[in-house]
């Protein structure tokens, strides 16, 4: 954790309201952590009595079903919080995180947290309407999930994850995006291969996917575009 200090917290949305001397007493509360790519950082059902800070790198967050299928549900790039709706209801992390690359953490001990939501009504109302606007965006994905075909979907994902350079990390491989998008692998091979011959992306190479034609690909995205 070389190099950071209490104002890397200034960056974390969640966080973003707080006074100075909040931040900094956060942070010196805190314990710093880091994970390897492939690590976990907290599983599925475990007691969440430390909220996650993520500072730098990337997480995956999935689920097993009752059937043993693992679902992944999203990714988080830090600067970031993981996993607050289990700080808040106490009933457990919603999910499994592992390192996508490697993690920059700090533990922020759950009463130190909470005790914030109580003594500032500014605060709470903050978290509360970044946790509305979360579980909306959530409600979109999972509809869009249900209702759009794979090919629309992949490109609505291609897009949300482009980089300012074009192209699009696929560190996980098509396994991650099949599970990431809720269907088979090959399912996503085969769409990846539509979009590839018709020009709106190029080959991945070295885990990444060059976009060549992200308005084309926004027509895809559309529910009417979609194959």
């Amino acid at each position: 954790m070389h190099g950071y200090d209490w104002q890397r917290l200034r960056d974390v949305p969640l966080l973003a309201p707080l006074p100075d001397p909040d931040l900094r007493r956060l942070w010196d509360a805190s314990v710093p952590r880091h994970y390897d790519t492939g690590e976990t950082l907290r599983s599925q059902g475990t007691p969440a009595d430390h909220l996650l800070v993520l500072l730098d790198g990337s997480a995956a967050a999935s689920v097993t079903t009752v059937g043993g299928r693992v679902v992944r549900f999203g990714t988080w790039t830090g600067p970031c919080a993981l996993d607050k709706v289990a700080l808040l209801d106490g009933a457990g992390h919603t999910a499994t995180f592992t390192a996508l690359a490697p993690c920059a953490v700090r533990a922020v001990p759950r009463a130190r947290f909470t005790a914030l939501l109580d003594d500032s009504a500014a605060v709470r109302a903050h978290v509360f309407r970044l946790l509305a606007t979360q579980a909306r965006t959530q409600q979109d994905r999972l509809t869009d999930t249900a209702t759009l075909p794979c090919e629309a979907r992949l490109a609505a994902w291609l897009l949300d994850a482009l980089a300012a350079d074009g192209r699009v990390e696929l560190s996980g491989g098509q396994r991650e995006l099949a599970d990431l998008l809720g269907v088979t692998r090959v399912t996503v091979n085969r769409a990846l291969s539509r979009l590839r011959h018709d020009g709106l992306i190029g080959p991945t190479e070295n885990g990444r996917i060059t976009v060549h034609a992200p308005e084309l690909l926004a027509l895809r995205a559309a529910p009417e575009g979609g194959r």
